[in-house]
């Protein structure tokens, strides 16, 4: 009987430590990685996504990390189909293939594909003229109405994200998060998903730890060569929008460096609610088992 390829899906919060796992992962099997995430596949932004380190990026062959300018517009249909395209291309080499990453849509739209969601050129413009004139208040408002569930789920603070989901709302009448996974594709692969987690505290704290050391590391400096083009939807994500703010005069660097640290936190949180809901993941805690996290999966993955 022919056996299927298998995609392991390392998902968990941010700063959890996916790529140090992935990367141990990809190395026991001699395999490739995909990233899942949203931010770091543009060759733009390096400090203030965590991009993994030149060292880390040479210890195992990465995929969609710095591959697009922040210029180009990349939704999470067309990762959809840059993926697929990747994984049937790495399948012929690798019976396993690791995807990496905290981007839920990317995810999301890798394992089961997206829906053809309607959309309006002019309920768009609308949606924005509200925001212009009312702010991002007034839409998130509206989107607590119409659909709790994907309010609690989606980037608050992402005016892109929220008029796209009150668009679908309007439209169909319905809750865009019900709309959103209500026919599943199916994959000819085996999926497997891995979540990484560990005690509230301890993330927290790797969150802020995170944050100083971008700061130590240049991220301001980063933050500034593309603050220009600061209304594009690349640049609508935590640490760019509070550095933003700052070279604005809209608020001080520490008032910045304290809203980047919550706003992660915030997300980190997102992220949990999110996946805790998918009885497929297997979890693991990385904070007491850290030790022999990777042989818990290499001993599952063994008995799949």
């Amino acid at each position: 009987m022919h056996k299927k390829k298998k995609l392991v899906v390392i998902l968990g919060p941010t700063a959890v430590g996916k790529t140090v796992f992935s990367i141990a992962l990809a190395n026991h099997f001699r395999t490739e990685i995909i990233s899942a995430d949203s931010r770091q596949i543009f060759r733009e932004l390096n400090i203030g996504v965590a991009r993994p380190s030149e060292l880390e990026l040479s210890l195992a062959t990465h995929h969609l990390i710095g591959f697009f300018s922040i210029q180009d517009a990349f939704s999470a249909g067309d990762y959809e189909r840059r993926a697929l395209s990747l994984l049937e291309n790495l399948f012929e080499k690798h019976d396993v293939v690791i995807c990496s990453g905290g981007s839920m849509m990317y995810v999301d739209a890798l394992l089961y594909g997206l829906d053809e969601l309607p959309s309006s050129k002019e309920l768009k413009s609308l949606l924005k003229t509200k925001f212009d004139t009312e702010g991002l208040a007034a839409l998130v408002s509206e989107l607590n109405t119409l659909d709790p569930e994907y309010a609690v789920q989606v980037d608050l603070n992402n005016p892109h994200r929220v008029i796209r989901a009150l668009e679908v709302c309007r439209l169909t009448g319905k809750k865009y998060s019900e709309l959103r996974k209500s026919s599943h594709q199916i994959r000819d692969f085996e999926i497997i998903k891995i979540g990484l987690t560990g005690s509230k505290k301890w993330l927290y704290d790797r969150i802020n730890q995170r944050v100083d050391t971008m700061m130590q590391s240049g991220f301001i400096e980063e933050a500034k060569s593309v603050h220009a083009h600061k209304h594009l939807n690349a640049l609508q994500t935590v640490g760019y929008k509070e550095l933003f703010d700052y070279f604005d005069n809209v608020r001080s660097l520490e008032e910045a460096i304290d809203k980047i640290k919550q706003h992660t936190r915030n997300f980190a949180k997102r992220q949990m609610t999110w996946w805790r809901r998918d009885e497929e993941i297997h979890w693991i805690d990385v904070e007491e088992n850290s030790a022999t996290a990777l042989e818990q999966v290499v001993e599952l993955l063994g008995k799949r």
